[in-house]
C-alpha cells in the first residue's frame, strides 16, 4: 500500500507517548510507512526571564530538552524502529501548529492517542480528526501490543465504504487477519400505513439491505465478506457499532468520513463524529478520500 508513506505522531510527554511509539513501530511495517515525524507542541518554549537569569545553567533550551526526552523514549523500543524518523518540537497553538506542519511535511497519516478517561486533550483530538484532510489513526492507551487480526468496518455502501474495505483487504493480506463488516438499517416511521407489522417491515428492510450489500460488492469488484445487519431501533448508531465491534474482539475499527455537503466537507459524518467522541477503547482509523477537505485546508493556512 502506498497511501501512508509519511506519518505524524502527536506526543504530549505523558505516559501515552510510550504506547504510541511502541505501536507505530509495529504499524510502520503493516502500513508500509516510510518516515515518521514525532511532534510535540508547547504553548511556550521560553523560560521566564527571571528564572533564566537566576539559574543560567538550569537546563538546555526547552525544545532541545524535550527532543532529548522523546529520543530516549524512542530508544527504549525493542526491536528498534526500522524507518527513518524526525523529532519536531514546536511552539504555539497545538491544533493550528499540527495542521500547519502536517501540510509542510506532506503528511499522509496523523496518529494520536486516546486516554482511558476523558481529558482536555479530547477536544484537540476531536477537532484535528474533523479538520485534517487525510486519514487519522486514534490509538487507545492500552499497553498491549497492537496485533491487527480482526478488522471491523461499519459500512453504508458509499465510496467511503469502498475505500475502507480496500485498505482492510491490504492489511489482512499482511497480517493473515479477517474482516467483519456491519450495516445498520431501520424501519421507516410510516411503515404502519402499509398495513404491515413492524416485524414484517423490518424483514423487508433487512432483505433490501442484504441486496444492496451484494450489489455494492459486485459493483466495486470486492470479495464476499461477512456482514452483520443490525436493526437500529432506540440506540444511537455509534452505540450499536461499538457494541458489535467489542463482541467481535476488534483490533482495528475502520470508519469512513462522510462530508455532509460538498461545501462543508470539513465535517465528519454524524456517526463517525460520535465514534471519535466516544471510542476510547478500540484502535480506530478514520479514512478520508484523497483530496477531501483539501481546499479548506489550503485556504486556512494560505500555504
Amino acid at each position: 500500500m502506498d497511501q501512508f508513506k509519511v506519518a505524524m505522531v502527536g506526543l504530549d510527554l505523558s505516559h501515552l507517548d510510550e504506547v504510541l511509539i511502541a505501536q507505530i513501530k509495529s504499524l510502520a511495517e503493516i502500513l508500509d510507512i516510510e518516515k515518521v515525524y514525532f511532534v510535540h507542541v508547547s504553548k511556550n518554549l521560553i523560560l521566564p526571564e527571571q528564572v533564566s537569569q537566576a539559574y543560567p545553567d538550569l537546563m538546555a533550551p526547552i525544545d532541545e530538552t524535550i527532543k532529548l526526552e522523546i529520543s530516549h523514549e524512542i530508544e527504549k523500543v525493542h526491536p528498534p524502529l526500522q524507518v527513518p524518523f524526525e523529532i519536531l518540537v514546536k511552539e504555539g497553538n497545538a491544533q493550528d501548529t499540527l495542521l500547519r506542519w502536517s501540510k509542510i511535511k506532506d503528511i499522509d497519516l496523523l496518529v494520536m492517542g486516546r486516554k482511558k478517561v476523558r481529558t482536555l486533550s479530547d477536544s484537540l483530538v476531536n477537532n484535528l480528526t474533523q479538520k485534517y484532510p487525510h486519514p487519522v489513526l486514534l490509538l487507545p492507551e492500552a499497553q498491549k501490543p497492537l496485533h491487527i487480526k480482526n478488522i471491523f468496518i461499519p459500512i453504508d455502501f458509499s465510496d467511503h465504504s469502498r475505500v475502507s474495505i480496500r485498505l482492510a483487504l491490504q492489511i489482512v493480506a499482511k497480517t493473515n487477519g479477517r474482516i467483519q463488516c456491519c450495516h445498520l438499517f431501520e424501519v421507516p416511521k410510516g411503515y404502519s400505513k402499509t398495513g404491515k407489522s413492524f416485524e414484517e417491515f423490518s424483514t423487508i428492510m433487512l432483505e433490501n439491505a442484504q441486496s444492496d450489500y451484494a450489489g455494492f460488492l459486485k459493483k466495486n469488484d470486492l470479495p464476499e465478506l461477512p456482514c452483520t445487519f443490525i436493526l437500529k431501533q432506540n440506540k444511537d448508531e455509534a452505540d450499536n457499532i461499538m457494541k458489535e465491534a467489542k463482541s467481535n474482539q476488534t483490533d482495528l475499527l475502520i470508519i469512513g468520513s462522510r462530508g455532509r455537503t460538498k461545501s462543508a466537507a470539513i465535517l465528519l459524518g454524524s456517526v463517525a463524529e460520535k465514534l471519535v467522541n466516544s471510542n476510547h477503547e478500540i484502535p480506530m482509523l478514520v479514512m478520508k478520500e484523497e483530496g477531501e477537505n483539501m481546499s479548506f485546508f489550503e485556504a486556512l493556512f494560505k500555504l
